[in-house]
């Protein structure tokens, strides 16, 4: 019931180089959500209500579970990989998450990621 609501979202899209192939990280914060934090650039959001575009040249490494950022009260991240993703059966909505656990694997990659 809030007009342009999802207009009025902020979004960081983070692209990324993996041994795996490219994947995008979309963190999404609603209108209540503080801030959107990295760990490379500390706060990146609230933002001006204007699209920014940010590069790094110094690439930006980050270990298996490694912490990439943080919302100040929560939101949603959606993430899109280039090739086939097989996401665990066991996974079903409202199933809880944990930091660390699989989601799935790369049917010609390997058998989990995270």
């Amino acid at each position: 019931h809030v007009p342009n609501l999802f207009a009025r979202n902020e979004r960081l899209v983070c692209h990324f180089d993996t041994e795996y192939g490219p994947m995008a990280v979309v963190l999404v914060g609603a209108m209540i959500v503080a801030a959107i934090e990295t760990v490379w650039a500390g706060q990146i959001t609230p933002l001006s209500g204007q699209v920014q575009r940010v590069r790094f040249d110094k690439p930006i490494h980050l270990e298996r579970g490694e912490e990439m950022g943080r919302f100040k009260l929560g939101s949603t991240v959606v993430m899109a990989f280039a090739g086939k993703v097989d996401f665990d059966a066991s996974l079903a909505p409202k199933t809880k998450v944990s930091m660390g656990q699989s989601l799935g694997g790369f049917p010609d990659r390997g058998p989990e990621f995270c």
